[in-house]
């Protein structure tokens, strides 16, 4: 058994690690907001402006570029080029970017959501989302070409279409038939407000397996996971497949 004295000393280790992991952390989230700020920016500059070493900024930077927040590139010179090489400077992906202000993307299509009411009724607001939803619905359609007609057989082969759309679905076999699961929703703050997204969703899984289903819970509602059951058909069987995995 560990002595009193060693088990302290991991406690004290696991602080230490659990605080600089979190100073990381912090740190990062500065970067980034300077990025966001002042756009390209060389390593030199964000350490001045952040108080760090060039070797500390440099860690930072390094681990941003593994995790794909950040890319580098030469510094653009205009006029005469003086002799070495340009600086390099650092810019934020577009998908840090896109992490930095969804709740702008949200806000906006809200907005523009709300205006489609006022304008032209909830019939507008379904029209609408149904277009949203038609080119997801196509793209699935051409990845389950393969899939056989059954259903439960069909709603395993759009798990795996709607994963890679990034919906992190996965299809199973339960007593009274099967279900679709959906761990992701990208448009969740909007469906909140405006169910006919959710509708227009749920239509489009019913005529891509190839029977009436029905939803029975939803993230934009606050449940968990999205939900979709699919009736068990007569004399059917299939083979249960984990597609989010």
């Amino acid at each position: 058994m560990k002595n009193a004295a060693a088990l302290s000393g991991e406690l004290v280790t696991g602080s230490v690690t659990g605080a600089t992991a979190s100073a990381d952390l912090s740190t990062r989230d500065r970067v980034t907001q300077l990025l966001l700020e002042r756009g390209a920016t060389t390593a030199a500059q964000l350490g001045s402006a952040l108080g760090l070493s060039p070797a500390a900024i440099r860690r930072h930077l390094d681990a941003m570029l593994a995790d794909g927040d950040v890319v580098a590139r030469e510094q653009a010179v205009r006029g005469s080029r003086g002799r070495g090489r340009p600086a390099k400077v650092f810019v934020l992906t577009e998908a840090a970017r896109v992490r930095c202000g969804t709740h702008h993307y949200d806000n906006m299509a809200t907005a523009a959501l709300r205006w489609i009411a006022r304008t032209g009724g909830a019939e507008a607001v379904a029209a609408f989302a149904a277009e949203q939803v038609a080119a997801l619905e196509a793209r699935c359609r051409a990845a389950m070409e393969d899939a056989d007609d059954a259903p439960l057989a069909r709603a395993e082969a759009l798990a795996g279409a709607l994963t890679a759309e990034g919906y992190a679905a996965n299809a199973s076999t339960i007593a009274s038939g099967g279900q679709l699961c959906q761990h992701h929703c990208p448009v969740a703050h909007v469906a909140a407000e405006f169910p006919q997204l959710c509708e227009a969703e749920t239509a489009v899984i019913s005529r891509l397996v190839g029977t009436h289903v029905q939803r029975l819970a939803t993230i934009a509602h606050g449940d968990g996971v999205c939900t979709t059951h699919i009736p068990a058909q007569s004399g059917s069987t299939v083979t249960t497949v984990r597609t989010d995995r």
